[in-house]
């Protein structure tokens, strides 16, 4: 890769995604499990139904998809580049940059929140409580539709896409437990996929989606007043 500054040294997620850009979305824009949970989601979705998009990168595929279907699409991304590239590519969703671990929006405030990969920089906890975070954003009956690269392991250093990084994750029995028990939520849906992405640079993955789903008060059992 050409020299950016960060060859050679352990880079933070903007410094990762900065650096990448476009490149990002080249690798991974046709990926057939990504592109069938937002199906699925906008399936359920109405016009309107306001997503929050997690990592949003270059808009694509997700946020684009999701304004095409008419929803009402907020992004936040760590990397002011992919910030910029998706402010273009999908002029029909507001995009920001922020760390989704201060991101704070009023609970209940999106229909649907999509977490593609954003909580693999990060430690264990921090990632366990973003999940939490999110889950509180939805509105009752809103879903939450997630992905990321099943492992136990806590601060690991890889090379991925020619750069260096430490990344955390959980088992698949852990990941969903966390939504179930933790955060509250009904998982309707995972399953495990492989994919090889549009560049040399990165390996084969196994990813891991989940589609789950805030129970409305009724269906916990709380008064309905």
């Amino acid at each position: 890769m050409e020299d950016d500054g960060t060859k050679g040294r352990t880079v933070t997620a903007a410094e990762l995604f900065d650096g990448l850009g476009i490149e990002y979305e080249r690798a991974f824009v046709r990926l057939p499990a990504q592109l069938a949970a937002v199906e699925w989601l906008t399936a359920r979705l109405g016009a309107g139904a306001r997503v929050l998009d997690v990592g949003s990168g270059t808009g694509r595929p997700v946020a684009d998809l999701l304004a095409r279907a008419g929803c009402e699409v907020t992004g936040i991304d760590v990397s002011g580049a992919m910030v910029a590239l998706a402010s273009e590519q999908v002029p029909d969703a507001r995009f920001e940059q922020c760390d989704v671990r201060a991101f704070d929006p009023p609970d209940g405030s999106f229909d649907a929140v999509c977490a593609f990969f954003p909580l693999m920089m990060m430690t264990r906890a921090e990632a366990a409580a973003t999940l939490e975070r999110m889950a509180g954003w939805l509105a009752p009956g809103g879903y939450l539709v997630t992905a990321t690269v099943p492992a136990d392991i806590e601060d690991v250093e890889i090379v991925w896409m020619d750069r260096t990084v430490r990344v955390s994750s959980f088992s698949v029995d852990e990941y969903v437990r966390l939504q179930r028990e933790d955060c509250g939520l009904d998982v309707l849906h995972h399953a495990l996929s492989a994919f090889v992405p549009d560049d040399d640079r990165a390996a084969p993955e196994e990813h891991l989606f989940t589609y789950a789903r805030r129970p409305s008060p009724a269906e916990d059992g709380a008064p309905t007043g």
